[in-house]
Order: C-alpha cells, then structure tokens, then sequence
C-alpha cells in the first residue's frame, strides 16, 4: 500500500510530466502543418487560414498589445513597406489577442492598409504557442505559411522599426512570392 504522502509526491511528478509533455506538443517547428483558424479582420471581415490553401502563401506576425510603443512602430513599418509587400502576392497579417473593435480603432489611427487579425479568446494564440503559461499577451513572433499550408520560418526576433522591409525580404528568401 502506498503513503498518503508518497502518493502525493507521485501525482505531483505525473502532473509535471503531463505538462512538460503537453507543453512540447504545442510547440510548433518549421516543416509543421500550421494551425488552421478562423479569425475576425480590423476591416470586419473573417479570415480563415486554410481558405488561402493552395492559393497564396500567409505571413502571420502576432503583437503584444494594441496602442503600445513596439506594436504601433511594428505595424507603421508593415504599413510603411506596403509597396514591397503587395506585389509579392502574399497575404500578411498582423494579429494580437485584442478585441475587434480595439484592433479597428488601432488600424484606423496608424492608416493601416491590411488587417490586424483578432483573438480575444486566445485560442488560435495558444495553438501557434504565442500565449503560453506565464505569458498573458501574444510573444511578438511572426509565421511564415507556404501555399500548402507549411509553416517555412518562425521569427522570434523581430525589429519593430524594420519589420516591413525584414518581412518583404524573409518573403523573399523562403521563396514565398508569387
């Protein structure tokens, strides 16, 4: 028969186990199929990922907060490159966990040209790992997706104020334009 306590001591360890493993699951990796998702548009429209399968390679570029310094010099800068960006033909995204209505106001006061896909209930967030334990605000990495629907890199190190020409020119390293 085993202790109360050591019981206890064994339910802890398999409770870290299970997290570590989940944890690791979640974690995507280039070469993985990204999460499919279903999200509303600054411009009020519905995105959904796998409406672009086979058609156009997506750029995903998830941001902390709305109205805060990093986030509004990453957007001027996507909006700023827009004229390397649009000919590529692919379809870029910023995202963050901010309600419609907030990303609307946010979009309309940087001019944006292209949506700020929102998540408020965090789930598409989680699933491509930006929101995780310990971390209440979308990680500022971005996504690069191919026509299949692969994802080609994660940037973890993005430069808020370069962030158009870095994306233009990492659309055209991974050989994601038209």
């Amino acid at each position: 028969m085993i202790s109360a306590s050591a019981f206890r001591r064994l339910a802890t360890v398999c409770t870290v186990i299970l997290g570590l493993t989940a944890s690791a699951r979640a974690e995507l990796k280039v070469g993985d199929k990204a999460p499919d998702f279903t999200l509303k548009g600054s411009d009020g429209k519905t995105y959904k990922l796998s409406d672009f399968a086979g058609k156009q390679a997506v750029v995903v570029a998830w941001f902390p907060k709305a109205f805060t310094g990093g986030c509004t010099a990453e957007c001027k800068s996507l909006r700023a490159s827009s004229e390397k960006l649009k000919p590529t033909g692919v379809a870029y995204f910023t995202a963050s966990c901010d309600t419609p209505e907030e990303n609307a106001k946010f979009a309309k006061s940087l001019d944006l040209d292209y949506p700020i896909l929102c998540d408020p209930e965090k789930s598409t967030a989680k699933a491509y790992g930006v929101v995780h334990e310990g971390r209440a605000n979308p990680e500022r990495w971005t996504f690069y997706i191919d026509k299949s629907g692969t994802i080609k890199e994660i940037d973890k190190k993005i430069r808020t104020t370069e962030a158009g020409a870095d994306l233009a020119s990492k659309i055209k390293s991974l050989g994601l334009s038209e």
